[in-house]
């Protein structure tokens, strides 16, 4: 699927996001599910137990889409990218 423009985003329900509260990183389709994993320690403004839900809903999705992740946990993406993982 291409990118989202704001009017197919704003279509889609709150479950269709990795954040649903902020509506960030759709998780439509395979191309999506590993873009929201490759953008993942740069969300912000989010908790870390936002980043849990957001993570499961991700490994849920990445199984839905037969996509394979490396990590096991959201806070490898963190330590893999060099980047302090948030308190």
């Amino acid at each position: 699927m291409p990118r989202l423009d704001q009017e197919q985003l704003d279509k889609l329900s709150e479950s269709s996001f990795a954040f649903p509260n902020q509506r960030k990183e759709p998780l439509v389709d395979a191309s999506h599910v590993r873009d929201a994993v490759a953008r993942f320690d740069q969300v912000q403004g989010v908790s870390n137990t936002e980043r849990d839900e957001a993570w499961r809903r991700i490994v849920a999705a990445a199984g839905k889409f037969d996509i394979t992740l490396d990590e096991t946990d959201w806070r490898q993406l963190f330590k893999r990218n060099g980047r302090p993982i948030p308190e």
